[in-house]
């Protein structure tokens, strides 16, 4: 069915069920300044549904890890990736990349390929609970350190390193969506 072969009434014509984005359509649609880039990037993201609006208590818990800490308290972490996995849009490869532009020194990115390179399987995306994604991203960790040791590869550089390997060494595979 096409649009000419629908008779369009006034109830039709209301946007009161039109809630993609809800919070960040109302946001744009007010928006009258000039197009910064900031603006541009944010209407990207609604585009592609990948607004995030994440929660003031999430943003401070995010905020309490400093950039050039090298250790990490681990409940401080977990509180942080719990609060982080609970908001709509953010999933463990998002929670991680987040994390790593905080403090590259502690955290890095978990995605396809550098797990791929790293563990030599796909990247597990479905999780029955936040703890089990938690404890798979220490676990991510753990082995990713032991291996940058091993290899004498920068830590804080490793998501980086491991995502040029992978795409050398495994272009023939294809990333699992």
């Amino acid at each position: 069915m096409t649009l000419s072969e629908i008779e369009v009434t006034e109830k039709d014509l209301s946007l009161e069920n039109y809630l993609y984005q809800k919070e960040l359509t109302d946001k744009l649609e007010g928006y009258t300044g000039d197009f910064t880039q900031e603006i541009i990037n944010e209407i990207v993201l609604w585009k592609v549904s990948r607004y995030v609006e994440m929660p003031e208590e999430t943003k401070n818990l995010l905020n309490k890890i400093t950039k050039n800490v090298k250790t990490f308290e681990e409940d401080q972490m977990k509180d942080i990736l719990r609060s982080m996995l609970s908001v709509k849009g953010i999933r463990l490869p998002m929670a991680s990349t987040i994390l790593r532009f905080k403090n590259p020194h502690i955290y890095q990115i978990i995605d396809q390929r550098a797990y791929r390179l790293l563990i030599g399987d796909d990247l597990q995306t479905k999780f029955r609970n936040v703890e089990e994604q938690i404890t798979y991203y220490f676990d991510y960790l753990i082995e990713l350190k032991r291996q940058c040791d091993l290899k004498n590869i920068p830590f804080e550089k490793a998501d980086m390193i491991l995502y040029q390997l992978d795409k050398e060494y495994n272009r023939k595979y294809k990333i699992k969506m």
